[in-house]
């Protein structure tokens, strides 16, 4: 598989791009990975790139976007934070990367047993990590079952993973709210916004 040229993307919708990480999902589980000569790749992207998604991913090292989605070199953008949330700095970055570089979809992708997800979940405080857990924090509030406050930490892992899908979802409200960028190449069709949650027991991706 050759890597993105400025005529592939040029081709590319965002329709198109989401086909594309989902089959790649789907080679992934089943260890179908395309053939890709990297150092080709290398050797094709030295003069530029033109990836067809933008993934926001968590820093957790069972979720690398480029290995779940089956990408190569120049395919895609990969932004990587604890907990996968939106900051000033990651709009940024996603409005270089669609409105600047060219890619068709933005792609939050939380997953199930997300440590960050956790210590929110624990209201964990040590160090800077504070801040980080602060900024995941309203998604659990915004969960309201179970109302049991013995319930609401990180040994409920069907609460964990109710407060990451919800901390995908508020990421999307704020991407929308706070980058008129993105939220115009959204409404013109230019670009795909969605979230996905990533299973770490099957290596499966759900588009939510």
């Amino acid at each position: 598989m050759k890597a993105h040229t400025k005529e592939t993307q040029a081709t590319m919708t965002p329709a198109k791009a989401i086909q594309f990480l989902k089959e790649g999902n789907e080679r992934f589980q089943q260890n179908l990975k395309a053939h890709r000569n990297l150092l080709e790749q290398v050797n094709d992207t030295k003069d530029g790139q033109f990836p067809f998604a933008t993934i926001l991913s968590c820093i957790d090292s069972r979720v690398s976007a480029e290995l779940v989605f089956d990408q190569g070199l120049g395919d895609i953008f990969s932004i990587r934070i604890a907990g996968n949330f939106i900051n000033q700095d990651i709009l940024g970055s996603m409005e270089f990367a669609c409105k600047l570089a060219g890619t068709k979809a933005i792609v939050v992708l939380g997953h199930t047993s997300c440590g960050a997800v956790k210590g929110a979940c624990d209201h964990a405080r040590l160090g800077n990590l504070t801040s980080l857990i602060n900024k995941i924090e309203p998604a659990v509030y915004a969960v309201k079952e179970p109302k049991d406050e013995s319930l609401r930490n990180s040994q409920n892992l069907e609460f964990v993973d109710a407060v990451s899908v919800k901390n995908v979802e508020m990421a999307l409200e704020n991407i929308r709210n706070q980058s008129v960028i993105l939220k115009e190449m959204e409404e013109d069709g230019d670009i795909a916004i969605v979230g996905a949650m990533y299973d770490i027991s099957d290596g499966s991706v759900t588009f939510l």
